[in-house]
């Protein structure tokens, strides 16, 4: 490992449909100031010139892909997406693994995943991720410690709609696990296709690794690295981007 040649690839999966921010058009494709989200987010890993190239999964029925600039871009690969974001993972690594380079036993190649609807992470904390896996070995993902008291929520069994605390838990080792997540291609790879073919449940790319009882560490990330979900949060990432200076 230590005489071969890194290549780290970006992928973004972008096949979804966005479906609880109430809109007529997929979350990636909303916009923020003069670009969508998706622009946004794939400026910014653009502009991060540790990234060999960026693979974005897009699902088969999008139409609007083709017609953002940044499709065109030399550094930029499209494959189609799947039905889950663990399936247009996997598409966009089986998409690297076809490459060239992959075959080359001097070059190994990582994947840094990272959500389009988190447009407010910063070149520096993709680098800080980056460097730590390639000094290491290993994979790891960015996340930001607990800072608020988590309640365990039970619903009433005759109205579903009503929650009440069954208690609190114990904040000291819960984090919130962000985006980019980076593993070896190969070990990510293998660990997405395990999942699906035994139905396993994979939220992230740490989930996956974990299911095949692999281990994934964690570099800290700063707050506002926020994932856009619902529609309040658009609001909040544009005012993350516009005072960027102002934030710490």
């Amino acid at each position: 490992m230590s005489n071969q040649i890194s290549q780290v690839w970006a992928v973004v999966p972008a096949a979804g449909s966005g479906s609880r921010m109430n809109g007529e058009c997929p979350k990636q494709y909303l916009t923020l100031g003069s670009q969508t989200m998706l622009e946004v987010t794939l400026e910014t890993l653009l502009n991060y010139p540790g990234f060999t190239g960026v693979v974005v999964a897009i699902n088969s029925g999008d139409q609007t892909w083709e017609k953002l600039a940044v499709s065109n871009h030399p550094k930029v690969h499209c494959v189609t997406g799947g039905q889950s974001r663990a399936e247009s993972v996997s598409n966009a690594l089986h998409y690297l693994s076809a490459l060239e380079d992959y075959a080359d036993d001097k070059i190994g190649m990582w994947a840094c995943v990272h959500d389009a609807a988190r447009p407010c992470v910063s070149v520096e904390k993709i680098d800080a991720l980056v460097q730590y896996c390639l000094a290491n070995g290993k994979g790891a993902i960015l996340g930001t410690p607990m800072a608020d008291t988590v309640k365990r929520v039970g619903a009433d069994a005759a109205n579903q709609e009503l929650h009440y605390i069954e208690r609190t838990e114990k904040r000291e080792q819960l984090w919130l696990a962000h985006t980019p997540q980076m593993f070896m291609l190969n070990e990510l790879k293998a660990a997405l296709d395990y999942c699906q073919l035994d139905s396993l449940s994979v939220t992230d790319e740490a989930s996956a690794i974990e299911n095949v009882g692999g281990r994934s560490d964690i570099v800290a990330d700063r707050k506002d690295n926020i994932k856009v979900t619902v529609p309040e949060d658009l609001a909040m990432a544009e005012f993350i981007l516009k005072n960027r200076r102002d934030l710490v």
